[in-house]
């Protein structure tokens, strides 16, 4: 049985929606402008899905939320809004009330300490890092999405990464104690 254009769309759906919000969540720091811009994301891609032609469709998809992403920044920068910064929501934080407490605790402080030194980085070292570290994609798949080469997805990657470490030498960050918590 051939799968009709809307079977497609509900099986793409369900298969990246969650992830696209979450990587939304982070850039925007916001979770009702992430939900927006999942909406926007799937909207944009429902009208260009004739256009696409195969591919990775997941770099493609984060590739339609990053740009929506954007024009949404833009739009906000002329009015004045600061992006990617967001310090009253923490609805997405939790602390589960199974395992030890102090563990916990630590776990949550490392997790909103990478958080605050990610916000420090532009947008372009955020955003491949977040790709990489927290959605797993490949090089390929940074290529696509973020439409750039993959020597300048290696490149991106590496200073990311140096500069990440930069800052948490300069803020006297400690993220040693057992487990690896840092972004690589």
């Amino acid at each position: 049985m051939k799968k009709t254009r809307h079977d497609e769309l509900e099986a793409v759906y369900l298969a990246f929606a969650k992830p696209l919000y979450f990587y939304l969540l982070k850039l925007t720091g916001s979770d009702i402008m992430a939900e927006e811009l999942v909406q926007e994301t799937f909207y944009r891609a429902t009208l260009s899905l004739d256009l696409y032609e195969g591919g990775q469709v997941k770099s493609w998809l984060f590739k339609v939320a990053r740009n929506a992403y954007m024009d949404e920044w833009r739009k906000k920068k002329r009015w004045g809004w600061v992006p990617f910064y967001n310090h009253l929501s923490n609805s997405t934080d939790f602390i589960s009330p199974y395992g030890v407490p102090e563990d916990e605790l630590f776990v949550k402080e490392v997790a909103d300490e990478v958080k605050d030194i990610l916000e420090l980085l532009p947008e372009n070292y955020r955003t491949i890092l977040y790709l990489r570290e927290y959605e797993q994609f490949t090089y390929e798949e940074l290529a696509g999405t973020l439409d750039i080469s993959l020597d300048q997805v290696k490149v991106n990657l590496y200073r990311a990464r140096q500069r990440f470490k930069l800052l948490v030498e300069r803020l006297g960050k400690d993220f040693e104690r057992g487990d690896r918590y840092d972004v690589e």
